[in-house]
């Protein structure tokens, strides 16, 4: 067992180095300590999100707001939806992470109460929300304790789960054995779920909670359309896991769809994403310099032909 704990150890320490230079935290909960001043704040095992991490984010991102509407917002994000479906459930939380969650507070101008939204992303200014990599973060559900290797979380949600496999074993082990099992064991974990990773080092694959191994895909290149193709685990990370790309994929590559098999939840893959955000530098560049060509910059190649930036539905495969 140990030989294969150091081979594990190959492929999982390299990658929270990566983040470690992608700028965000890191810390390891294999001996976590629980209670109020424990390792991350939390309780218990049970609980997914970090909401010492998540009240600090709030207060930052909405200073005029007063603690009740912090706490009412935690409320909120925090809640059980174990009766509702794990995608059903996470449509739900995007729409209070992209949109903002409605809370009452004081009308000082006019007496009584009014409604303002609070915000838990700053979509705009990526460096304004707190990035922690947690490693061997154990969650308890009803009947097991799973201890996913890697979860990356944006102001206290748990936004990316990452499982590893030594070098040699197929990367789809770990969806099949791993990833799978989470989302049936302990669902909360994935209400506020961005993407599930999938890597054996060599080999990665990116997905969404709805999508099937077949649906998983390959992240090959991190700024270009040009560039040679790599599926390192690496140019995964760079590609997804840098914090302004995350957000611009939860923000603006993801989508819920409905179907007859049930609801699924889209992302954008690689290629849309950077043919699409490379044609708005192309435009933006090309109005800069007055030559007025902005439309022509959208029918990207392979990237699905969007009209607009708000318009990028269009740019998605089911995956």
């Amino acid at each position: 067992m140990a030989h294969a704990y150091s081979e594990d150890q190959l492929v999982e320490q390299p990658a929270v180095e990566l983040f470690r230079d992608l700028d965000w935290s890191t810390v390891s909960a294999m001996e976590e300590v629980f209670g109020p001043g424990g390792s991350l704040g939390r309780e218990s095992p049970g609980e997914v999100v970090l909401v010492t991490r998540l009240r600090a984010a709030l207060e930052k991102l909405n200073p005029a707001l007063p603690p009740e509407a912090i706490s009412n917002a935690i409320d909120e994000l925090t809640r059980d939806r174990s009766a509702m479906s794990i995608e059903a459930a996470n449509r739900e939380v995007y729409g209070l992470l992209k949109e903002g969650i409605p809370v009452s507070v004081p009308d000082r101008e006019r007496g009584g109460q009014k409604i303002e939204r609070l915000r838990v992303m700053d979509w705009e200014h990526p460096a304004n929300n707190d990035f922690l990599l947690v490693s061997q973060f154990s969650v308890t559900g009803t009947l097991y304790t799973c201890r996913p290797d890697l979860v990356g979380f944006v102001n206290g949600l748990p936004m990316v789960v990452i499982e590893l496999k030594k070098p040699g074993v197929p990367a789809r082990q770990a969806f099949d054995e791993n990833l799978t099992h989470y989302m049936q064991q302990i669902p909360a974990l994935f209400w506020t779920n961005a993407l599930l990773i999938a890597s054996n080092g060599t080999s990665s694959r990116v997905g969404s909670i709805t999508a099937d191994w077949g649906r998983f895909f390959e992240w090959k290149r991190v700024e270009r359309e040009d560039e040679p193709r790599r599926v390192s685990l690496e140019t995964m990370l760079r590609g997804v896991c840098d914090k302004g790309r995350l957000l611009d994929l939860i923000e603006n590559f993801t989508l819920f769809s409905e179907h007859k098999a049930g609801l699924a939840k889209i992302i954008g893959q690689n290629h849309q994403f950077l043919g699409v955000n490379n044609a708005i530098a192309s435009m933006l560049m090309a109005r800069k310099a007055g030559h007025g060509r902005g439309g022509v910059f959208w029918q990207t190649q392979g990237s699905g032909g969007g009209s607009d930036r708000t318009n990028r539905d269009d740019n998605h495969d089911e995956h």
